[in-house]
Formats: C-alpha cells, sequence, structure tokens
C-alpha cells in the first residue's frame, strides 16, 4: 500500500481549522491574517529586547524620543512590550485585537512619516494595517463577542 493512501485520522482542532479552511476560502484568509497578526506583533516584540532582526532604536523618530519619559533604547523596551501584549491579545480576542493593532500600526506609520527616509516602510506598514482591517472585518464572522466570553466560534 503507497503511503500516499495511508490516512491518519485527524480529530483536533487544527485539523477541523484546516478542512474548514479548505470548504471556506474567507475563513482561510481569516485563519492566515490571524495567524501572522499573531506571529508578526510578538516576533517584533521580543525582537525590541533583543535586537537581533535591526537595531529598532534606529526607527524612532527624534521628536518621540524627545517627548519620552525613557531613553530612546527604554522606549522601545516599552513597544516592545506593548506589542507582546498585542500578540497576546490577538490569540484571546482578534474581534477587538485586530483594531487595536490597526490604530498601533497607524501610530507607527505616523512615527515613520515624520522621520525622513523611512517612507518604504510607512508604505510597507499601511498595508500591514489595512490587512488589520480586513482581519476585524472577517472576525466578525468568526468569532463571538464580548471581552469575557468571546473568542472563536
Amino acid at each position: 500500500m503507497a503511503a500516499s493512501s495511508i490516512h491518519a485520522s485527524s480529530t483536533g482542532w487544527t485539523s477541523h481549522a484546516l478542512q474548514r479552511a479548505k470548504a471556506e476560502p474567507a475563513y482561510g484568509a481569516f485563519l492566515m491574517l490571524w495567524i501572522g497578526f499573531i506571529a508578526i506583533p510578538l516576533i517584533m516584540g521580543l525582537d525590541k529586547f533583543s535586537n537581533v532582526l535591526t537595531n529598532w532604536v534606529d526607527y524612532l523618530a527624534p521628536w518621540i524620543a524627545n517627548i519620552s519619559p525613557f531613553s530612546p533604547h527604554g522606549t522601545m523596551m516599552v513597544i516592545g512590550v506593548i506589542e507582546i501584549i498585542a500578540a497576546i491579545a490577538m490569540i484571546l480576542r482578534p474581534r477587538y485585537a485586530a483594531f487595536v493593532v490597526a490604530i498601533w500600526l497607524a501610530g507607527i506609520i505616523i512615527n515613520l512619516v515624520t522621520y525622513s527616509g523611512f517612507y518604504d516602510v510607512a508604505l510597507r506598514d499601511f498595508g500591514l494595517l489595512v490587512a488589520a482591517l480586513a482581519l476585524a472585518v472577517l472576525a466578525r464572522s468568526y468569532t463571538k463577542p464580548g471581552i469575557l466570553h468571546g473568542g472563536m466560534k
């Protein structure tokens, strides 16, 4: 018997989600955006503490550094904590967290367009903002409302 004809029994959440994504392309889009908006803020937030991907302080507009009560590095660490919290919120309540992430991205865009030389990154982040809003729209169909009793349907 060929290996491709052997079917493993699949009853877990992951298998159900994949089957549903095959049957409902909009649900597949929701899952891709949801997973992406968990991973991106989590990775970026954690990297604010290690600067493996980049030196994040280089992206901080001077006027924000001037009004922050923290050093530029300290400001980026606070931003990292906020991004990690956003990722956790996205896991628990994507219906609401998607709007929070969109607003956060708007703040990042403002920072970048007021600091010469980062317009390309600002444009990319605008694309992410639009994707976060698309996730918020899709989450209305695939999550239950409510802060305490909301979550995935």
